[in-house]
């Protein structure tokens, strides 16, 4: 079978168990992988592999993996190590043209697809005594739940692109633009009272945020913009006005300034109808993760389309309502694209991968690190 050693790497991943913040055991796994690579008889550029100290700040079980090529190089290719749910019953079933789950669990290829390719795409070029960039690799926690592991990653200062292996879409398609996300919660302070016989005398946070909620635009306010309300609670029981409710949700956009000035808006409707009502709030916020764009004459959209087209893929550039680790890169002044690994349906019992996306995926991580400078014509 073609790319069996491929497919035979990506199964072994996908049954090792690591939901978010539980990344131990796959981060030992792929320690173990990269030092036999690093130990092979064809290595001539050695490894520097050590986890860093993320999880201090992330309460994962493990810091992030890092392994440096060489010198480390001014690039890093990166997926992430955990899943959103467990695969620790997982049951793999091959076919002639896809790997699947047998619809009781998760797959897993999100994003066990893009550490596969990586992984691969370095073990067959060393094999194979294949000149190697500089370069450096990264396999992050916590992506799943908070970007937290590549918002701590430590990395290092010279490096100035990132290629994210994790985008869901079939390899050709990368992202090069995604909005950015704040999450924001608003707790209402009314005044208890029995709601029987002393209604007046009480003031009801249920009714302010219902209020306030009716005042807002909600789901898209434009093309690059939306805000959602995604939960409330509130109250204690039937019979007392309600004294608190705390509202929870999101904005996103494109752009950073419409972020803000939605944000702004939100709390101005929710100080009118809290003061209508002689109740009080507290109001937080925070950034999931910060929008990016990449334009046409960025050097990181001529790199990213080299790749793909030395690797006999189509470029085709298009944009994301959902947020990644290249967001964080992005953020922290690293220019990163997310790029298609074909993880279809994921999270899901009916998540499935082509193998030739498979194939396609480690073809692109192939190219992204060949030293073509040093290969032999």
């Amino acid at each position: 079978m073609q790319n069996k050693r491929l497919i035979n790497l990506f199964t072994e991943l996908v049954k090792i168990d690591s939901v978010s913040s539980n990344e131990r055991d796959i981060a030992k796994h792929i320690i173990s992988f990269l030092k036999q690579v690093n130990q092979h008889p064809s290595n001539n550029k050695p490894f520097t592999i050590f986890t860093d100290n993320s999880n201090e700040k992330t309460n994962s079980n493990t810091g992030n993996v890092i392994c440096r090529i060489g010198t480390g190089g001014d690039f890093l290719l990166l997926s992430h190590m955990d899943t959103v749910e467990s695969t620790k019953l997982l049951n793999p079933i091959l076919t002639e043209d896809r790997i699947m789950t047998d619809g009781k669990t998760i797959l897993g290829s999100d994003n066990r697809a893009g550490i596969a390719a990586i992984l691969y795409a370095l073990e067959k070029l060393v094999i194979e005594k294949t000149p190697i960039k500089d370069f450096t690799i990264a396999f992050t926690t916590c992506e799943e739940t908070t970007l937290g592991g590549s918002t701590n990653l430590e990395l290092a200062d010279e490096l100035k692109y990132g290629f994210v292996f994790d985008s869901s879409y079939r390899p050709g398609k990368y992202i090069y633009s995604s909005c950015g996300a704040i999450a924001f919660e608003i707790e209402i302070q009314g005044k208890a009272s029995h709601s029987g016989i002393s209604p007046e005398k009480g003031i009801n946070s249920i009714l302010i945020a219902a209020k306030a909620i009716s005042d807002l635009r909600i789901g898209r306010l434009d093309d690059e913009t939306t805000l959602n309300i995604g939960l409330i609670q509130g109250g204690s029981a039937v019979n007392v006005v309600p004294e608190w409710t705390k509202i929870n949700g999101e904005i996103r956009s494109f752009n950073k300034d419409k972020i803000l000035i939605e944000k702004d808006n939100l709390l101005s409707v929710f100080d009118s109808r809290v003061k209508e009502f002689n109740g009080s709030y507290k109001f937080n916020y925070n950034w999931d993760f910060h929008p990016y764009t990449h334009s046409t004459e960025d050097e990181i959209v001529g790199i990213m389309e080299k790749a793909m087209l030395k690797s006999g893929i189509t470029p085709n550039p298009t944009i994301s309502f959902g947020g990644s680790d290249a967001n964080s890169l992005n953020g922290r002044g690293i220019k990163a694209v997310n790029i298609g690994i074909g993880a279809q349906n994921p999270h899901s019992a009916e998540e499935f991968i082509l193998i030739e996306d498979l194939a396609a995926s480690a073809e692109i991580a192939r190219h992204l690190i060949i030293n073509e400078q040093h290969v032999t014509k």
